[in-house]
Parts: structure tokens; sequence; C-alpha cells
């Protein structure tokens, strides 16, 4: 799948990755998610309260900020930070699939992270092992 961002974000992709499996007639089984991209991340994070996913943008913003020293900055002054805050992060997410549903806890969803500041189109690769 492809997702549009635009800046640093944390993108609920749970529909998406429903809709993917449901078309595909995935019924039990492993999905595997797995971004292509060093600049941003996939998560597991609770979807009902907006304040928790600002208070992580804030959080990865001041662990890595903008405006350090930093030596690679060959894409820009966001570019090394958006790499900091990726390896803290996942690029890979397996999830069980039971009854055609993703085996998430009530308050979960699954983000795409965004951590440039412009805007990107973000490709994520979707595998599906069982029936």
């Amino acid at each position: 799948i492809i997702i549009a961002t635009d800046g640093p974000n944390l993108i609920e992709i749970t529909n998406q990755i429903n809709e993917w499996f449901k078309k595909k007639n995935c019924y039990k089984g492993i999905l595997h998610l797995y971004i292509f991209h060093t600049s941003a991340s996939l998560l597991i994070q609770e979807n009902a309260d907006p304040d928790v996913l600002e208070d992580l943008i804030t959080f990865y913003s001041e662990i890595a900020p903008i405006n350090n020293n930093y030596k690679h900055q060959s894409e820009g002054k966001d570019d090394m930070p958006a790499h900091i805050k990726s390896s803290l992060t996942n690029t890979s997410i397996t999830i069980s699939i039971i009854n055609q549903k993703l085996m998430l806890g009530v308050w979960q969803g699954i983000y795409l992270f965004e951590h440039r500041d412009s805007s990107m189109k973000r490709k994520i690769n979707l595998h599906f092992l069982g029936e």
C-alpha cells in the first residue's frame, strides 16, 4: 500500500490494512508489514486518545531535534533526526489474523510514523502467510 504523508505525524493505517487482507480473502494466519524507508516507521499504538499521538510526536522531536549539528544533512536538516527516530521505532510489524480480523487490543491501531518535514509517499509491503 502507498500512504501519502504531510510532515511529521502518526497516521493510522489500520483500515487500509484491513481492506487489503479482506480483498485477498485472508482468513487466518500471520500478516507481516514492512516499510521501505529509513526516515519513517511503523507502530502499534493507542487509537482512542489523540493526546497520546501528540505526546509521542513531541517526545521524539525532543530526543532527536532538527537544530543539532549532525554530520549527515544531505537531504536537509530534518534528515538525520528522521533516521534517529526510525532507528528507535520499527520498520516492520507482524500481526496475527484470526477469522479475517487483526488481533489488536481494544485501543490499538497500526500507524505509519512520518519523521520528515515534507510531504512523502510511503510504500508499505504486506505479506500474508496462512489461509
